[in-house]
């Protein structure tokens, strides 16, 4: 069964993508979890499902099936091989975690992290949130891209939620902020002040972790992945802005000149 090409009436009055919140799912192992989260969505006007590195055949008859005539989320459902590639073009990433691991981030609750992402849509910004597989969560690698982890005030003796449930209470969360200006966020406004894209950022990271490669910073191949990722957590929590970016990558460039004279990396 093929998911039907011609919208329902009730399909037709949601939004168009990229008027929301962008939903990344990575590497969900059952279609009936992605047909439940497509109709989570639908149920607070999302239609920009993204998924990196599927487990289940896709497109599949129970995902269509469980997701209750969300047809449109579906059919426009775009398939990633990494999360870098499925978050390069928004510049606000949010991560649900139950757990906080090591990281140095900020964290916030759905309902104030909502809040926030409907202001920096209103700025022009392109925002999305990542959800884990079924039983593992998000990898590290995946929480190191992210500027925000978002968590929810469960049960500490029983804090698991499915993955339908997650979508459908950040959508319900985000529907609720509406347009809601949230205090303590910088509003960043004038020449140079857009925020960089998550695939600009990607970029300098990789320009960045080629010149310490070089200068012999990464040496220790055990400590290498945890130092990137704290290293990426120190940007991830400036929010960057393109000018910023453009500023870092001509540091890194001018400083391998030096160092290496101008064969250094660009």
């Amino acid at each position: 069964m093929m998911v039907n090409p011609e919208p329902t009436k009730r399909e037709a009055i949601i939004r168009t993508p990229g008027d929301g919140l962008s939903i990344i799912l990575i590497e969900t192992s059952l279609a009936e979890n992605i047909g439940m989260a497509a109709r989570a969505m639908m149920n607070f006007g999302l239609t920009d499902l993204r998924l990196v590195r599927p487990k289940c055949k896709w497109p599949h008859t129970k995902a269509i099936n469980a997701s209750s005539g969300a047809h449109a989320v579906l059919t426009n459902a775009k398939i990633f091989e990494t999360t870098a590639e499925a978050v390069a073009d928004l510049h606000r990433l949010g991560a649900t975690t139950a757990r906080l691991r090591d990281m140095i981030k900020p964290v916030q609750d759905a309902r104030g992290w909502a809040g926030i992402m409907r202001d920096a849509i209103s700025q022009g910004n392109k925002c999305g949130i990542l959800f884990g597989a079924e039983r593992v969560g998000l990898h590290n690698d995946d929480l190191a891209i992210a500027d925000t982890l978002i968590t929810v005030p469960t049960n500490p003796a029983f804090s698991s939620l499915n993955l339908a449930q997650s979508v459908l209470l950040i959508g319900y969360e985000w529907q609720m902020a509406g347009g809601a200006q949230v205090p303590g966020e910088i509003r960043r406004k004038g020449r140079g002040a857009a925020l960089a894209s998550q695939g600009e950022i990607i970029t300098f990271y990789k320009h960045l972790e080629d010149e310490m490669d070089k200068a012999g910073f990464l040496r220790v191949k055990e400590k290498r992945p945890r130092m990137i990722r704290n290293i990426r957590n120190i940007f991830n929590r400036a929010k960057l802005t393109e000018q910023e970016v453009r500023t870092l990558r001509g540091i890194v460039v001018a400083i391998a000149e030096k160092k290496w004279g101008k064969g250094g990396s660009n």
